[in-house]
Order: structure tokens, then sequence, then C-alpha cells
């Protein structure tokens, strides 16, 4: 097992899920990802840290103040300039919904959507560089975006952090783009097609799992559901599922 302590300037870094019911979120993702969990107090708004083998992977959060909102995970990209990236996401056709604001003792942090619709953070480490594991069993190990818009979408998060970007195969039949940085893929975008309809474009964040078929066992056992079912990948066999509160997420057996 290799501890995380830095990423790359548009590297995914860290994911949370919006829970309204806490209690039953860690009760869920204890049982399906083998977490553990790190409570934080009052003046961090009662956000919970989730732990892996005792590192921290990744966070739940109450529902902040205002309108209800629905759960759902939030995908963190990492920018080293915060400040800088922001003015990008406004001149690029996206839009800052939060921030930037300090979290303080650990970085800081904004909320943004892209030109498409999709909704993402990003992240500007302090002492919280991000998950302290990636591509180990219960913590990130990919995300893509699903998107309407394809061109726009690439674009424009190519504009944001540089990244080389590479069509997956026949594009009229699977429109799928893999970005890279340094010759590294970090993570894609999939076209959405008409089997999507109804559901807005947002970013899917993938945990490593030893079996994805156990997972998804467990995720149904614990209240949750199995939107697709376990299938082979050329990357391995991923499920996609959803928690108690039906946040979606994918888990994958690499």
């Amino acid at each position: 097992m290799v501890a995380r302590t830095a990423y790359l300037d548009g590297e995914p870094c860290w994911a949370d899920v919006l829970a309204v019911d806490m209690d039953a979120a860690q009760a869920f993702y204890g049982g399906v990802l083998g977490w553990s969990f790190r409570a934080g107090d009052d003046a961090a708004g009662r956000y919970v840290m989730a732990l892996r083998d005792g590192h921290a992977v990744a966070g739940i959060s109450p529902p902040p103040p205002g309108p209800a909102q629905s759960p759902a995970w939030t995908l963190y990209l990492t920018s080293h300039d915060l400040d800088a990236t922001a003015r990008l996401v406004d001149r690029c056709a996206g839009k800052v919904v939060m921030g930037p604001l300090d979290v303080p003792g650990n970085g800081r942090m904004l909320f943004a959507l892209d030109p498409t619709g999709a909704a993402f953070g990003v992240w500007e480490p302090g002492q919280h560089t991000g998950s302290a594991l990636y591509g180990e069993a219960g913590a990130l190990c990919w995300a893509e975006l699903n998107s309407r818009e394809p061109e726009s979408a690439d674009t424009f998060y190519r504009s944001l952090f540089d990244y080389e970007q590479r069509q997956i195969g026949d594009a009229d039949q699977f429109d799928y783009t893999a970005w890279s940085l340094g010759g590294e893929t970090l993570c894609g975008r999939l076209k959405m097609t008409d089997s999507w309809t109804g559901i807005a474009p947002y970013w899917m964040v993938y945990f490593a799992v030893d079996d994805a078929d156990v997972a998804a066992d467990r995720a149904r056992r614990s209240g949750g559901q199995v939107q697709q079912a376990p299938f082979d990948s050329s990357y391995g066999r991923i499920a996609v599922l959803a928690d108690p509160g039906g946040a979606v997420f994918s888990v994958l057996a690499p």
C-alpha cells in the first residue's frame, strides 16, 4: 500500500458525498467499502472523514443550509492556484457557484458548473492534499465525466488544465476521450446517449474493490441499489451502485 502525498494540477484528488442521513451513509459505506470514520466537530460543519486502514480517502457531508439538495458525489480536481482556476472557469463559459473559500488548516476550495451543466469541485491543497490512497481497495481509482456535449466538455477542461485528450475507439459507436497529463491517463469523458434520458450531466467517481460482485451484494443488503449489475471491461469488473440516499458511484475490481 502506497500513500499519496501530492497530486498534479488537474488530477482527481478527492471526493465527498452529500448525505441527508449521516448515520445511514456511514453504515452503508463501511459495509461496502470497508471504511471507518472520523467525525468532525461543529466548526467543521459535522463533516466526516472516511478512512481506509487509517488513511483519509473520502468525505461525507451533511446538507448545507438553504434549499434542499439531492444526495450526490462531488469530485475534486487539484489546482495549486485556485484563484487563477476560478478566473478560467468563468472565462471559459463555466460558472463558479461557491468560493474560492478557505477550509482552515486544510486548504482552499470552490464548486463550479462546467458549460454542459456538470458540477465539480477544485481543491487547492494545504495540510490536506487529497486522498491519502489512490487505486487501492476502498479508495478512488478513476473518474469520468458523463456529458451530452462532448466537444464543449473537452474544450472547457482542456482550457483549465491543459489535458492531453485522446479518443478511445470509434466515436460514432462509443464517444469516449481519455485525459492525460505528462503521458499519465488521469480521467475521462463519456458522451451520454439516449439511454440516459432524464439524467443530468455529472462526474462519476470510481472506488477500487477486491471483488465487484461482493461489493454489489453488500450494497443491496445495506439498503442501497445496484443500478448496473457487475460486468466485465478491459480495465476490470465494474458495478454501478447507489447509496441509501440515492448518491450514485461505481466500484471497480481492477
